[in-house]
């Protein structure tokens, strides 16, 4: 009886070390999108292999498996869901964190603005079975996920949501937004969702990949929110060479 109590409460503990991240990227789209043109294979908002947001050098499914060191790659699906052309699932190599990433066809960037926003409120759960070599874990997702984030053009700068949103559960959830003017735009719909905004931007900047793995790393070490911005940061500067303390200016966490 007292091996019985013993193992459940290690696989208890075990259950609560696992963190899951979902991560909504909409795809980079000259044509569907209100932004500066770039090259047409960048901004082919339908073709997830060379685009800015995720195929390119530092978009989000390239950086994530080719780049960072930190994550391995579980698997890679086509078309899991209407208009995510990709679905990412990563595993941090240090610790029981998982990724699951969704790179929607850049012409509904909405719908992954309004996913990413449901998620923020605890909606939309999703339970994914990960299968990592032998093991095999049905995890939560979603608005079931620890952090939420969003990667891409801000669309709020073209269009509004005619929809309120509300916390739907009591599980405290973090969220990352990668997106010019990500504060200004997102704030009136994340304070309905309950959500933290640990990390989002104050101005224009490139909605790569590199801030997000920088911030993870932080917030998996449970660092303080200035600690896991400064690394930010750090990982912008490094890339953009913009200077570290206009990096710094760039982000800003909570409300």
């Amino acid at each position: 009886m007292t091996l019985i109590l013993l193992l459940f409460t290690l696989f208890s503990q075990i259950d609560m070390d696992v963190k899951t991240v979902h991560v909504f990227v909409a795809l980079c789209d000259n044509e569907h999108q209100g932004i500066v043109p770039v090259s047409k294979s960048l901004g082919d908002g339908k073709n997830p292999t060379t685009n800015l947001y995720w195929g390119s050098a530092y978009g989000m499914r390239n950086y994530f498996i080719k780049k960072s060191g930190n994550w391995n790659l579980v698997e890679l699906i086509k078309k899991p869901k209407e208009h995510i052309l990709e679905r990412l699932i990563l595993k941090h190599k240090n610790s029981d964190t998982y990724i699951v990433a969704d790179g929607y066809d850049g012409e509904y960037i909405k719908d992954a603005i309004v996913n990413f926003i449901k998620a923020s409120s605890g909606g939309n759960i999703e339970k994914i079975v990960i299968k990592d070599g032998k093991k095999s874990s049905e995890l939560e997702f979603g608005g079931g996920s620890d952090l939420v984030s969003f990667i891409g053009h801000d669309g709020l700068m073209d269009f509004d949501i005619d929809e309120s949103f509300k916390n739907s559960n009591k599980k405290h959830k973090d969220a990352i937004i990668l997106s010019c003017f990500g504060k200004r735009y997102f704030s009136k719909y994340l304070k309905q969702t309950g959500v933290y905004p640990l990390l989002w931007s104050t101005g224009l900047m490139s909605a790569e990949a590199y801030p997000l793995e920088a911030a993870l790393e932080g917030w998996i070490k449970k660092e303080s929110s200035e600690k896991i911005l400064n690394r930010a940061a750090e990982s912008y500067h490094k890339y953009q060479k913009c200077g570290l303390k206009g990096a710094k200016k760039l982000f800003t966490t909570g409300y």
